[in-house]
C-alpha cells in the first residue's frame, strides 16, 4: 500500500479514471502535518495551498461586523480544504482556517495546480467536479439556513458529522448553525430525550 493510497482512493471516489492516472495525480501532492490550533490560512493572506485532509478536523471562520467569531465550515478526514475564492481569484482570504485536532494532509500550490490542470486533462475534470460539489454544498447550506428550523439544521449536522462534538467547541457549532449557544444547548437537550 502506497503512502498516498488514501488520496488515490479519494480521487477515484470523485471521478472514474484508470488507477495509474489517479496515482500520478496523488504523486504530485506533498505531505504536511498540523498540530491542534495551528493555522492553515490566516484571514488577510492569500490562500496558496490546496489541501487533501487525510486525517483530522479543521474549521474555517471569519468575524462579523461586531467582531464575533463565526464558523463558516467544518472539514473532516477525506475532504478538500481550501478557501477557494482566495485561491482561484488570487485575493486575500476573508477566512481563517484552523486545525481543531492534530492533522495530516497533502497539498499542492496554486502554481502546481495550474500546471497540472493544463498538463493532465483528467485532473482538470477532477478539479471541476470538486468545484461543482463545493458550490452545490454551499448552495445547500444557504437554503438550509433559509428553509430549515434550527433543529433540522442541527439534525443534518449530526447526520453528516456525528463526531463533530469531539472536536469543535459548542460556540463554534452554534455559530455555524446560525443560532445562539443557549439555543444549541436547548436543542441538544431535546435531542438527548428522544
Amino acid at each position: 500500500m502506497s503512502e498516498k493510497d488514501q488520496i488515490t482512493r479519494f480521487i477515484l471516489s470523485i471521478m472514474s479514471m484508470p488507477r495509474q492516472q489517479a496515482d500520478a495525480i496523488a504523486a504530485l501532492f506533498k505531505s504536511r502535518f498540523f498540530e491542534k490550533n495551528a493555522l492553515l490560512l490566516k484571514q488577510g493572506r492569500l490562500c496558496n495551498e490546496y489541501y487533501f485532509l487525510e486525517k483530522g478536523y479543521v474549521r474555517a471562520f471569519t468575524f462579523d461586523l461586531e467582531g464575533n467569531d463565526i464558523t463558516t465550515a467544518f472539514y473532516s478526514s477525506d475532504s478538500i480544504v481550501c478557501e477557494l475564492y482566495s485561491f482561484f481569484k488570487r485575493e486575500p482570504s476573508k477566512e481563517t482556517i484552523q486545525a481543531l485536532s492534530d492533522c495530516k494532509g497533502w497539498y499542492i500550490t496554486f502554481d502546481e495546480l495550474q500546471y497540472i490542470f493544463h498538463a493532465m486533462p483528467e485532473f482538470r475534470e477532477f478539479g471541476r467536479t470538486i468545484l461543482i460539489n463545493a458550490i452545490a454544498s454551499l448552495k445547500q447550506r444557504m437554503f438550509s439556513g433559509l428553509h430549515e428550523t434550527a433543529e433540522e439544521r442541527y439534525n443534518s449536522l449530526l447526520q453528516s458529522s456525528p463526531d463533530i462534538f469531539q472536536y469543535a467547541a459548542l460556540k463554534n457549532i452554534a455559530s455555524y448553525l446560525g443560532i445562539t449557544d443557549t439555543s444549541l444547548s436547548r436543542i441538544r437537550k431535546e435531542f438527548s430525550k428522544k
